[in-house]
């Protein structure tokens, strides 16, 4: 069992200035250095991010007590690790800027969120500038991802594509070996290669151009991307957002304003107002001063305008529709507790496609050891290691 490929890790990527880092803060509430001007972020910052779930507790009839993750309303929040790293600018695949470090960062994430300043006031480097267009952004972005694992290629593929078409070797194997450091499977390359039709007995004969394309189609499928279209708060900030789902409409973005976000978040956390992140609205339980009144009310009018600043949207959508997770509850239909007693503590995020086994070694390697069979807290029936788990499962195991 592959214990790594049960951690799941979604990497912030965009140019500098573009929010990257109020978006993260906004999301795990870590306290990173916010600043107006280029590369403030130089180490990568982690943090635990939530996505967003109905709690099964109204199933049970009980009250959970969350330890990983919390639970509010109940609405369950379950844990995933995020990471936030130095912009991206052009020419980073060839180690301007950050680049290097900033894509050697990347290599272990499963997903990008793209960060794009939708208001049109920081220019390519992340400057300050006006009427910049954003969508520029994302072609550079793209290009430069798919110019990394372009690189990657070229340093092996004299070699290796000679190698493999003389050994009459397992072309994809040889590739997921090469790319394992960036998370490509067999799947990944056998899916690519299915799909642009490469010449796989003569891949030493392959030229740039399919190359590149070959380097672009593993890119996409190991590291899908969802664009958050930040700042849509800003004077422009609607009206790029249009532009850009008009122009890229084959990718996924949700328009977002990261410092909304983080202002609520921040209120919450003070006690000054109750709001549940991905909310239409907050109350106010606290003492407001006037400055921070004002403020609030012109958060609240942009929800209700919008339906919420996006940033819980972004995370639930990049983990459950891009990458496909499902929530896994470990649970007994006779006993909803721990051994200290706290009611459905966990909850688990999981492949598509994962199995009973695989669920047990993501609780615990013992369980996956010893395991003999999972019992379905619903309706007590017994299910072996094959069974594929789905969405809000709630299993029990049983182990030798």
């Amino acid at each position: 069992m592959d214990l790594w490929s049960l951690r799941m890790l979604v990497g912030l990527v965009g140019k500098p200035s573009a929010g990257k880092s109020t978006f993260f803060k906004a999301s795990t509430l870590s306290d990173v250095l916010i600043a107006a001007y280029p590369f403030a972020t130089i180490k990568p910052n982690v943090g635990v991010a939530c996505v967003k779930i109905k709690c099964i507790e109204d199933e049970f009839n009980a009250k959970c007590d969350a330890q990983k993750g919390y639970c509010v309303d109940g609405l369950r929040f379950v844990p995933f690790e995020l990471m936030d790293v130095a912009g991206l600018v052009a020419g980073a695949s060839e180690g301007k800027g950050l680049g290097n470090r900033f894509l050697d960062d990347l290599s272990g994430a499963d997903a990008f969120i793209h960060i794009v300043d939708v208001s049109g006031e920081t220019d390519n480097e992340g400057k300050a500038s006006k009427d910049y267009d954003p969508l520029l952004d994302v072609e550079m972005l793209e290009k430069e991802l798919d110019l990394w694992y372009l690189g990657i290629l070229n340093k092996v593929w004299k070699v290796f594509s000679r190698t493999v078409q003389n050994t009459k070797g397992d072309f994809a194997k040889a590739v997921a070996k090469q790319f394992s450091g960036l998370k490509v499977s067999e799947d990944d390359v056998k899916d690519v290669l299915r799909e642009g039709g490469f010449d796989v007995e003569n891949p030493a004969k392959w030229d740039e151009d399919s190359l590149l394309k070959f380097a672009h189609g593993l890119r996409h499928i190991s590291k899908p991307m969802i664009i958050a279209a930040n700042k849509i708060d800003k004077e422009k900030g609607k009206e790029n957002l249009d532009r850009l789902r008009e122009r890229y409409n084959e990718l996924m973005i949700v328009g977002c304003s990261a410092d909304l976000e983080l202002a609520l978040r921040e209120a919450n956390e003070h006690k000054l107002i109750k709001y549940v992140p991905g909310s239409s609205d907050f109350e106010i339980v606290g003492k407001l001063n006037e400055k921070q009144r004002s403020g609030l009310d012109k958060v609240r009018e942009f929800l209700r305008e919008n339906g919420s600043t996006g940033v819980q949207e972004v995370l639930n959508k990049v983990v459950f529709e891009l990458l496909g997770y499902l929530t896994v509850f470990p649970a007994s239909a006779n006993n909803l507790k721990d051994s200290k007693g706290n009611v459905l503590p966990d909850c688990f995020l999981l492949r598509k496609g994962s199995t009973a086994l695989d669920f047990a070694y993501k609780i615990h390697k013992d369980l996956g050891d010893g395991f003999i069979k999972a019992v379905d807290a619903r309706t007590s029936r017994a299910v072996g290691k094959e069974y594929k788990v789905k969405d809000r499962d709630a299993l029990e195991i049983m182990t030798r």
